[in-house]
């Protein structure tokens, strides 16, 4: 494939509006972020010239030429042949089921073993370049250790049209945690900027100012004296949102051994066979369980879900005895 370039000319009342804005209200299908990503990587002239500043004003007169770098070859990464529980697929996307404990792309110095690795093999070369040659289709992510559905794409056209739905926040993202404690509200909304821990670079942390703007919803389905099992909406989606924001509050998630949910879980666990189930799930206990976006290509209103796999299952099964009494040796 070829590079895609698209030429444009700034009108009068265009005047003084700043280059990424410009991009934005002119190109079609293409998120702020990718379109940022490119003007800072010089795929944008302005006049000819180079302009690498998302910030540039334009000025009435001028010739912005925005180039779509071709995708890269995938032949760096090797398919591999892994199960896939995919709940949906056509000829534009996959939604699937992604299990913990398996990365989304390479990352790390790890490039074997991801759903990246699963997807060119199930996919061959039918997937959207526009992640790179580490991320063919990815339009979005969930951490390693978290359960849950993810829709990934297989052409650009359909990458952009997604990216801009996340872009937006038009995207129905639904996940399911327990937590230590019990929130005083039963419902409610974490409105906490973030930024990357200066201190440990794993992690991120909240700010008052100068972070990344982050928004969770979230109500309380079952609480417990100790724990709460939980059902959250994500209004934005930063790296590691939900995790960062529910320790903000002070109920981090169960099994989270970044944010201290791991030992406190561990810590307040009441029953043998609570501990014994914390101690097996060996995650942070967060389950993204339903996913709804519009079909970029057929625009129809798509909305998948994904029952929690079982070791949190278990986990919730063995607080709901605990908090009954009815226990399990």
């Amino acid at each position: 494939m070829t590079n895609q370039t698209r030429d444009y000319h700034v009108q009068e009342d265009q005047h003084s509006t700043r280059l990424d804005r410009f991009l934005i209200r002119t190109t079609e299908g293409v998120s702020r972020t990718y379109l940022q990503k490119l003007i800072r990587a010089g795929e944008v002239t302005v006049n000819d010239k180079i302009t690498k500043q998302p910030s540039y004003q334009l000025q009435d007169g001028d010739r912005v030429c925005l180039t779509f770098p071709a995708p890269r070859p995938l032949d760096t990464l090797q398919p591999e042949k892994v199960a896939l529980d995919i709940l949906h697929e056509d000829s534009h996307l996959i939604v699937l089921n992604k299990p913990a404990g398996m990365l989304v792309h390479p990352a790390n110095g790890v490039n074997v073993g991801t759903l990246v690795n699963a997807l060119l093999a199930h996919c061959r070369a039918d997937l959207s370049g526009i992640g790179g040659v580490e991320r063919p289709g990815i339009v979005h992510r969930l951490d390693k250790d978290t359960s849950g559905i993810l829709v990934v794409a297989k052409t650009d056209v359909v990458h952009r049209g997604l990216a801009v739905q996340f872009e937006k926040h038009s995207i129905t993202r639904q996940y399911v945690a327990v937590v230590c404690g019990t929130p005083t509200k039963t419902a409610g909304t974490i409105d906490a900027q973030i930024v990357r821990s200066r201190r440990d670079r794993r992690r991120m942390t909240t700010i008052e100012t100068g972070g990344r703007h982050a928004v969770t919803h979230y109500e309380i389905l079952e609480a417990y004296p100790k724990f709460a099992f939980m059902q959250l909406r994500l209004e934005t989606g930063r790296l590691h949102q939900i995790r960062v924001h529910l320790q903000h509050i002070g109920h981090p998630v169960a099994g989270d051994a970044i944010y201290g949910g791991e030992q406190r879980a561990l810590n307040d666990a009441d029953t043998v066979e609570l501990r014994q189930v914390l101690v097996l799930l060996k995650r942070q206990a967060l389950h993204a369980r339903l996913l709804g976006f519009v079909h970029p290509a057929t625009s129809e209103n798509l909305t998948f879900s994904a029952p929690m796999p079982k070791d949190m299952q278990r986990v919730v099964g063995a607080l709901r005895r605990a908090a009954s009494g009815l226990y399990q040796s």
